[in-house]
């Protein structure tokens, strides 16, 4: 690993990230559609530090599948996103928060919104526009985290480090409307 400051994001299930991916596609500004539709944990980890791997590979160890419910399209100003409900993830990013306390900046410290982003940094009749079409044939489903990646943050771009997975005993089927 480099310098760059690390991002932890929840690995989705093939089936929604494809769903997300395709909507990221179409909606977001091309000229700054450079990752894949994410739902971020933490936003700026530091880098080189073994603990953080360790952590990570005990934590996942520890936990199985998430049942993501994907409830509502959301306005962000200027885009659109998802929300997500999941209250062990809430849980398992608060564990993560205090675990982690003292590497973390102030946004990373802060309650977790769970979303994933499919527009962004367009005007906001663009975001309005998308939102209602959205809504006219959005039904709630459920998503599954299947793990955790690691990121490095390249001023912009991500560079892939590392999945780490869940125990997958308990799943369940995703679904999209």
């Amino acid at each position: 690993m480099s310098d760059a400051p690390l991002i932890l994001t929840v690995k989705l299930d093939k089936d929604s990230q494809q769903y997300f991916d395709e909507l990221r596609e179409a909606h977001f500004p091309a000229e700054r559609n450079y990752l894949a539709a994410h739902l971020t944990l933490f936003h700026h980890l530091p880098p080189n530090q073994l603990q953080l791997i360790n952590d990570i590979e005990s934590i996942v160890s520890r936990n199985q599948t998430l049942s993501l419910q994907v409830t509502e399209v959301k306005s962000i100003g200027n885009g659109v996103a998802f929300q997500i409900e999941c209250p062990p993830l809430g849980q398992l990013h608060s564990y993560i928060q205090k675990l982690w306390f003292d590497w973390l900046t102030p946004q990373d410290r802060q309650r977790l919104w769970a979303h994933v982003t499919v527009q962004n940094k367009v005007a906001p009749e663009q975001a309005r526009a998308l939102k209602a079409q959205l809504n006219e044939r959005f039904e709630p489903f459920t998503a599954k985290g299947i793990g955790l990646s690691l990121y490095e943050y390249k001023n912009g771009p991500w560079d892939f480090v590392r999945d780490f997975e869940f125990d997958t005993i308990k799943e369940t089927k995703s679904s999209h409307k």
